[in-house]
């Protein structure tokens, strides 16, 4: 028996405490050293402030915490404590205080020093604006020279960043009261985070205008403040209750009959590590209802053919085509050339292409025609897409050649910037803001998200070489929530916000191993660090099962109240229906479904059965659950923590 936690989301430890805090009329989280969602009433004002140690490569220098003292009244709050980033030739000390007074203001200090020399690319505060309240949303901006900009926070992405040379930015959260956040200590501008699919749009420093990485010498002294505080008539507004009513903490999902899309066709990627399915994981694998099977093919290296063939392999034993995923090089009329003749010998199932150039972040169109001269010699019907291999900003940046293009990709995960719980899930709204933003640059272009994985499989972006994993400990693509409740929880988040947003593809994660929907025979390398059950299934496998047998069915358009704790999908498929929710938090969650059939199946994936549902996946999906009655299309439902229920029309 693995621990709960392992079950929940892949570590057996707890979660970051957090505490509530109010000054004067706001009211937030702190959590380990970090302000997370300030509120005014019901309206969210700031959805995180925090300090970020980015090295030469624009990872993130962990911080870790000491000698904490709380000073915590009702309406007020003093914070303290030291904090290190200690990370190979990184040592950056700072010491932290946070201060939250009666009138509404919270002022955050950081007074640091290096004690080490090293490179770095930013060293300093962030301040999230939510992307709910503020999008479209007028906003003043007063520079750095005094002058005083009358902006807009952008409705759809921004490539680049919408404002700079910040000193102050303020926008208006209720009718005549403004929120002033003030920055103290470094130049600060804005960029718009959905590019990466944060909820947010950051303002940072240092401008990136300026020459990175930056040497930091031991010694160096680096202090920042940032104050908010409210402007305008606030004294007749009401202070609220800090304990919510019951009305308020009261959690709905609601489905809309109307306005149906297609569900997408969804594929998995061929593993990592090399090896090739067996007939029990062909047999799994056949249940999902898969569409494709991604491979990536390094034309420049002579070992690709290989890859080729056992991709082809397991396309054929699954009965579905390939989504061949071509990398070429300036040599690419030879390359592309000598994959005819490769084509010719392996016949692969090819279902649709994908063009990209080693040295471009976005693929130009030269490279789309020549790829198209030559693979329409071995089927020409198949379609031709590109787009980039990386991060949706590389496509909002690099605008794909549309007119030669069948096809529009580029890649998601949600851990560019954050990683803890919390903000991946915040994260699965932006999603489908990349679609709508791809939108006013892609037509009608059929849109793949290819591939959606819990972590960077790259960097893109390194300034200097990647430092490997240390022995024993988990490759940077490794996530151990992949095996976890948690991750079948946001991978339907996932597949709730592409889908609605009428995305024809998605792509998610491996086939088998820590990278996958399921676990190989033999079992994790590290099982210490990733603690799966060798042979099993990941319970996100089981999400991916439930979305498959709706397989060309349709999405119904689903709202839930608070969906950074529950949220869900609506399928429909020859007059059958299904609902699936998903808890998203550590806490028992309740829920009023509405617009139901007068009864439904019930079958939850949650700590009681997880065991057997990833040891003997087709016992578990053989239950139906038991009969629930609706009252007038409603029904209340109980989900345990990071609790999976599925609802479906008797």
């Amino acid at each position: 028996m693995l621990p709960v936690n392992v079950w929940y989301y892949g570590k057996d430890e707890s979660l970051p405490q957090q505490k509530e805090l109010r000054a004067g009329l706001l009211s937030l989280i702190y959590e380990e050293g970090d302000l997370r969602y300030i509120r005014l009433g019901d309206r969210e004002v700031l959805r995180r402030v925090y300090v970020a140690v980015r090295d030469r490569n624009w990872d993130t220098v962990p911080p870790h915490l000491s000698n904490v003292q709380m000073d915590i009244a009702k309406d007020s709050f003093r914070i303290a404590y030291d904090v290190e980033h200690r990370q190979g030739d990184i040592d950056f000390f700072w010491k932290g205080t946070i201060t939250g007074d009666a009138n509404g203001t919270i002022t955050f200090a950081m007074d640091g020093v290096a004690r080490s020399t090293f490179w770095r690319n930013r060293i300093g505060f962030c301040v999230l604006h939510p992307i709910r309240e503020c999008a479209g949303t007028p906003c003043r901006v007063e520079h750095v020279d005094g002058t005083v900009e009358e902006g807009t926070f952008p409705r759809h992405i921004s490539p680049h960043q919408p404002f700079f040379d910040i000193r102050a930015i303020s926008h208006e959260v209720m009718p005549g009261i403004w929120a002033e956040v003030r920055f103290a200590g470094d130049v600060f501008e804005m960029e718009d985070q959905r590019n990466w699919t944060d909820a947010s749009y950051k303002t940072y420093c240092t401008p990136l205008r300026l020459p990175y990485p930056m040497e930091i010498r031991a010694g160096t002294h680096v202090m920042q403040t940032v104050t908010l505080s409210l402007r305008g008539s606030i004294a007749g507004l009401e202070t609220k209750d800090q304990e919510q009513t019951t009305e308020d903490r009261s959690l709905s999902f609601v489905v809309h009959p109307s306005l149906p899309v297609p569900l997408p066709r969804l594929g998995l990627s061929v593993a990592s590590h090399g090896q090739p399915l067996s007939l029990k994981e062909i047999e799994r694998l056949k249940a999902l209802n898969l569409s494709h099977l991604r491979v990536d093919l390094d034309l420049a290296r002579p070992e690709y053919e290989a890859a080729l063939r056992q991709a082809t392999t397991e396309a054929q034993a699954l009965g579905i085509s390939l989504e061949v995923a071509l990398f070429v090089s300036n040599e690419a009329e030879n390359e592309l050339n000598a994959l005819l003749d490769v084509l010719a010998r392996v016949r692969p199932p090819v279902g649709r292409w994908l063009i990209f150039h080693q040295r471009e972040k976005s693929t130009s169109e030269r490279w789309v025609t020549l790829a198209r001269k030559y693979l329409s010699r071995y089927e020409a019907s198949v379609p031709i897409g590109a787009g980039t291999n990386a991060y949706f900003t590389e496509l909002n940046r690099g605008r794909p050649p549309i007119q030669v293009l069948d096809v529009v990709c580029y890649s998601i995960n949600p851990q560019v910037h954050a990683f803890d719980n919390a903000s991946l899930v915040e994260n699965l709204e932006a999603q489908a803001m990349t679609v709508k933003s791809a939108r006013q640059f892609c037509g009608d272009r059929p849109i793949c998200i290819t591939p959606v994985t819990l972590r960077p499989r790259f960097n893109p972006d390194a300034t200097g070489l990647e430092i490997p994993s240390p022995s024993g400990e988990l490759p940077r693509q490794v996530d151990v929530r992949q095996m976890s409740l948690f991750g079948a929880a946001w991978t339907l988040g996932s597949i709730k916000y592409l889908a609605e947003s009428g995305v024809a593809s998605i792509t998610y994660y491996e086939t088998t191993g820590w990278r996958g929907v399921m676990e190989t025979e033999d079992g994790s390398p590290l099982p210490d660090k990733f603690r799966s059950l060798p042979g099993t299934v990941f319970p996100l496998y089981h999400v991916l099962a439930d979305v498959g047998e709706f397989q060309d069915g349709e999405v119904i358009l689903s709202v839930s109240s608070h969906p950074l704790h529950v949220d869900g999908l609506a399928l429909q498929k020859d007059g059958k229906k299904r609902v699936m929710l998903a808890n998203f938090t550590a806490e028992l969650q309740t829920v009023t479904v509405n617009g139901l059939d007068e009864r439904v199946h019930a079958r939850s994936l949650d700590e009681t059965n997880v065991e057997e549902a990833v040891r003997s996946p087709e016992v578990f999906r053989a239950r139906a659950g038991e009969i629930l009655s609706s009252h007038n299309g409603a029904i209340q439902v109980r989900l345990r923590p990071y609790a999976i229920l599925r609802l479906d029309s008797v």
